[in-house]
Protein backbone atom coordinates (compact mmCIF):
# COMPACT_ATOMS: atom_id res chain seq x y z
CA UNK A 1 0.00 0.00 0.00
CA UNK A 2 1.07 3.34 -0.68
CA UNK A 3 2.01 5.69 1.60
CA UNK A 4 -0.40 8.49 2.13
CA UNK A 5 1.10 12.28 1.66
CA UNK A 6 0.22 14.59 4.70
CA UNK A 7 -2.60 16.89 3.79
CA UNK A 8 -0.63 19.90 3.95
CA UNK A 9 1.44 18.89 1.06
CA UNK A 10 -1.27 18.66 -1.10
CA UNK A 11 -1.66 22.56 -0.75
CA UNK A 12 1.58 23.55 -0.74
CA UNK A 13 2.47 21.31 -4.10
CA UNK A 14 0.76 23.32 -6.22
CA UNK A 15 2.49 26.97 -5.39
CA UNK A 16 5.97 25.97 -6.23
CA UNK A 17 7.04 22.32 -6.83
CA UNK A 18 4.19 21.78 -9.35
CA UNK A 19 3.18 25.30 -10.01
CA UNK A 20 0.47 24.91 -12.94
CA UNK A 21 1.79 27.80 -14.67
CA UNK A 22 5.75 28.06 -14.16
CA UNK A 23 6.23 24.22 -13.56
CA UNK A 24 3.59 21.78 -15.40
CA UNK A 25 2.98 25.12 -18.06
CA UNK A 26 -0.55 24.67 -18.35
CA UNK A 27 -3.10 27.30 -18.86
CA UNK A 28 -0.63 29.44 -21.02
CA UNK A 29 -3.10 31.37 -22.81
CA UNK A 30 -5.01 33.41 -20.35
CA UNK A 31 -1.56 33.94 -18.64
CA UNK A 32 0.12 35.94 -21.63
CA UNK A 33 -3.35 37.62 -22.35
CA UNK A 34 -4.94 39.07 -18.83
CA UNK A 35 -1.53 39.54 -17.20
CA UNK A 36 -0.90 43.41 -18.86
CA UNK A 37 -2.11 44.80 -15.58
CA UNK A 38 -2.34 43.10 -11.84
CA UNK A 39 -5.88 43.97 -11.55
CA UNK A 40 -7.02 41.78 -14.29
CA UNK A 41 -3.75 38.75 -12.98
CA UNK A 42 -5.48 38.77 -9.83
CA UNK A 43 -9.25 38.54 -10.89
CA UNK A 44 -8.17 35.89 -12.99
CA UNK A 45 -6.73 34.07 -10.60
CA UNK A 46 -9.11 34.02 -7.75
CA UNK A 47 -12.05 33.08 -9.80
CA UNK A 48 -9.96 30.35 -11.31
CA UNK A 49 -9.07 29.22 -7.69
CA UNK A 50 -13.05 29.32 -7.30
CA UNK A 51 -13.53 27.13 -9.56
CA UNK A 52 -11.27 24.54 -9.02
CA UNK A 53 -11.79 24.08 -4.90
CA UNK A 54 -15.54 23.95 -5.80
CA UNK A 55 -15.45 21.28 -9.06
CA UNK A 56 -12.56 19.66 -7.71
CA UNK A 57 -14.93 19.25 -4.20
CA UNK A 58 -18.31 18.14 -6.28
CA UNK A 59 -16.42 15.91 -8.47
CA UNK A 60 -14.76 13.78 -5.58
CA UNK A 61 -17.83 13.49 -4.17
CA UNK A 62 -19.56 12.16 -7.26
CA UNK A 63 -16.19 10.51 -8.62
CA UNK A 64 -17.88 6.58 -7.67
CA UNK A 65 -20.94 7.54 -9.02
CA UNK A 66 -20.07 9.65 -12.51
CA UNK A 67 -19.31 6.50 -15.53
CA UNK A 68 -15.99 5.70 -16.60
CA UNK A 69 -17.46 6.63 -20.23
CA UNK A 70 -18.97 9.93 -20.27
CA UNK A 71 -16.62 11.75 -17.11
CA UNK A 72 -15.12 14.13 -18.98
CA UNK A 73 -18.35 15.62 -20.29
CA UNK A 74 -19.66 14.81 -16.80
CA UNK A 75 -16.44 17.45 -15.53
CA UNK A 76 -17.05 19.72 -18.12
CA UNK A 77 -20.78 19.71 -16.94
CA UNK A 78 -19.54 20.38 -13.09
CA UNK A 79 -16.81 23.31 -13.90
CA UNK A 80 -19.43 24.90 -16.17
CA UNK A 81 -22.09 25.00 -13.36
CA UNK A 82 -19.23 27.29 -11.14
CA UNK A 83 -17.46 28.98 -14.19
CA UNK A 84 -20.93 30.29 -14.60
CA UNK A 85 -21.86 31.16 -11.22
CA UNK A 86 -18.95 33.14 -10.82
CA UNK A 87 -19.26 35.13 -14.08
CA UNK A 88 -22.83 36.20 -13.08
CA UNK A 89 -21.17 37.51 -9.45
CA UNK A 90 -18.59 39.44 -11.35
CA UNK A 91 -20.38 41.17 -14.18
CA UNK A 92 -22.64 42.23 -11.16
CA UNK A 93 -19.88 42.96 -8.15
CA UNK A 94 -17.23 44.25 -10.90
CA UNK A 95 -18.24 45.22 -14.16
CA UNK A 96 -14.89 46.73 -14.85
CA UNK A 97 -12.74 43.17 -13.96
CA UNK A 98 -15.39 41.48 -16.61
CA UNK A 99 -14.87 43.99 -19.25
CA UNK A 100 -10.67 43.22 -18.67
CA UNK A 101 -10.90 40.02 -18.92
CA UNK A 102 -13.55 39.39 -21.38
CA UNK A 103 -13.78 36.23 -23.38
CA UNK A 104 -10.87 34.41 -20.72
CA UNK A 105 -13.58 34.86 -17.48
CA UNK A 106 -16.17 31.86 -19.69
CA UNK A 107 -12.96 30.47 -21.15
CA UNK A 108 -12.67 28.80 -17.40
CA UNK A 109 -14.33 26.01 -18.43
CA UNK A 110 -11.96 24.70 -20.64
CA UNK A 111 -9.15 25.73 -18.51
CA UNK A 112 -6.68 22.26 -18.60
CA UNK A 113 -5.37 23.38 -15.50
CA UNK A 114 -9.03 22.68 -13.61
CA UNK A 115 -9.71 19.63 -16.57
CA UNK A 116 -6.43 18.27 -15.37
CA UNK A 117 -6.65 18.52 -11.77
CA UNK A 118 -10.51 16.98 -11.93
CA UNK A 119 -9.10 14.05 -13.93
CA UNK A 120 -5.42 13.37 -12.63
CA UNK A 121 -6.54 14.13 -8.55
CA UNK A 122 -10.25 14.81 -7.68
CA UNK A 123 -11.78 11.78 -9.27
CA UNK A 124 -9.22 9.39 -7.15
CA UNK A 125 -9.00 10.73 -3.85
CA UNK A 126 -10.82 11.95 -1.26
CA UNK A 127 -13.37 15.07 -0.74
CA UNK A 128 -10.65 17.21 1.82
CA UNK A 129 -7.63 16.36 -0.65
CA UNK A 130 -9.21 17.38 -3.74
CA UNK A 131 -10.10 20.87 -2.11
CA UNK A 132 -6.82 21.10 -0.54
CA UNK A 133 -5.42 20.50 -3.92
CA UNK A 134 -7.80 22.66 -6.14
CA UNK A 135 -6.77 25.81 -3.27
CA UNK A 136 -3.34 24.84 -3.74
CA UNK A 137 -2.87 25.20 -7.39
CA UNK A 138 -5.37 28.17 -7.33
CA UNK A 139 -2.64 30.01 -5.17
CA UNK A 140 0.00 28.87 -7.67
CA UNK A 141 -1.78 30.18 -10.29
CA UNK A 142 -2.95 33.40 -8.88
CA UNK A 143 0.70 33.61 -7.53
CA UNK A 144 2.26 33.96 -10.86
CA UNK A 145 -0.28 35.27 -12.39
CA UNK A 146 0.29 38.84 -10.13
CA UNK A 147 4.14 38.03 -10.54
CA UNK A 148 3.84 38.38 -14.47
CA UNK A 149 0.94 40.98 -13.55
CA UNK A 150 3.66 43.16 -11.78
CA UNK A 151 6.29 42.58 -13.62
CA UNK A 152 4.65 43.69 -16.79
CA UNK A 153 2.42 46.56 -15.58
CA UNK A 154 5.49 48.25 -13.36
CA UNK A 155 7.86 48.23 -16.54
CA UNK A 156 5.60 48.30 -19.32
CA UNK A 157 3.36 50.82 -18.05
CA UNK A 158 4.74 52.54 -14.92
CA UNK A 159 2.62 51.70 -12.73
CA UNK A 160 0.28 49.26 -9.79
CA UNK A 161 -3.06 48.26 -9.77
CA UNK A 162 -3.40 51.55 -11.43
CA UNK A 163 -1.41 53.67 -9.48
CA UNK A 164 1.62 55.97 -11.01
CA UNK A 165 5.12 55.07 -9.73
CA UNK A 166 7.37 58.06 -9.73
CA UNK A 167 10.30 56.33 -10.84
CA UNK A 168 9.18 53.28 -12.88
CA UNK A 169 6.22 56.11 -14.83
CA UNK A 170 8.94 58.43 -16.42
CA UNK A 171 10.43 56.07 -19.05
CA UNK A 172 7.78 52.67 -19.48
CA UNK A 173 9.37 50.04 -21.72
CA UNK A 174 6.06 49.81 -23.54
CA UNK A 175 7.29 45.80 -25.10
CA UNK A 176 6.58 43.95 -21.53
CA UNK A 177 2.89 45.14 -22.40
CA UNK A 178 2.79 43.38 -26.15
CA UNK A 179 3.48 39.56 -26.53
CA UNK A 180 6.73 39.33 -27.38
CA UNK A 181 7.41 40.94 -23.83
CA UNK A 182 4.53 38.95 -22.35
CA UNK A 183 6.94 35.76 -23.27
CA UNK A 184 9.68 36.87 -21.93
CA UNK A 185 8.53 37.43 -18.61
CA UNK A 186 7.08 34.19 -18.64
CA UNK A 187 10.13 32.26 -19.75
CA UNK A 188 12.25 34.33 -17.11
CA UNK A 189 10.23 33.20 -14.22
CA UNK A 190 9.81 29.37 -15.53
CA UNK A 191 13.62 29.38 -15.33
CA UNK A 192 13.60 30.85 -11.87
CA UNK A 193 10.84 28.44 -10.27
CA UNK A 194 12.86 25.26 -12.01
CA UNK A 195 16.12 26.74 -10.68
CA UNK A 196 14.40 26.89 -6.79
CA UNK A 197 13.04 23.17 -7.41
CA UNK A 198 16.59 21.82 -9.00
CA UNK A 199 18.03 23.30 -5.42
CA UNK A 200 15.04 22.08 -3.20
CA UNK A 201 15.46 18.48 -4.16
CA UNK A 202 19.09 18.73 -3.69
CA UNK A 203 18.97 19.80 -0.55
CA UNK A 204 15.99 17.28 0.65
CA UNK A 205 17.21 14.44 2.82
CA UNK A 206 17.27 10.98 1.61
CA UNK A 207 14.86 8.54 3.01
CA UNK A 208 14.69 4.53 3.02
CA UNK A 209 17.36 3.03 1.75
CA UNK A 210 19.49 5.22 0.29
CA UNK A 211 19.53 7.02 3.95
CA UNK A 212 20.99 3.95 5.09
CA UNK A 213 24.38 3.65 6.34
CA UNK A 214 24.78 0.00 5.43
CA UNK A 215 23.15 0.52 2.37
CA UNK A 216 26.48 -0.61 0.28
CA UNK A 217 27.41 -3.56 2.07
CA UNK A 218 23.57 -4.12 1.78
CA UNK A 219 23.96 -4.06 -1.87
CA UNK A 220 27.22 -5.82 -2.11
CA UNK A 221 25.72 -8.80 0.10
CA UNK A 222 22.80 -8.83 -1.92
CA UNK A 223 24.95 -9.09 -5.43
CA UNK A 224 27.25 -11.80 -3.58
CA UNK A 225 23.92 -13.45 -3.19
CA UNK A 226 22.79 -13.47 -6.76
CA UNK A 227 26.32 -14.71 -7.79
CA UNK A 228 26.41 -17.87 -5.50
Amino acid sequence: MSEQKPLYREFTKGIIKENPVLCLVLGTCPTLAVTTGVKSALGMGAAATIVLVCSNSVISLLRRVIPERVRIPCYITVIAAFVTVVQMLVKAYAPSLDKALGVYLPLIVVNCIILGRAEMFASKHPVLPSALDGLGMGVGFTAALVLMGTIREVLGAGSWFGLRLPLAGSHPILIFLMPPGGFFVFGMLMAAANRLNTRSRRHTPESGCAACPMNEACAKAHEKKECT
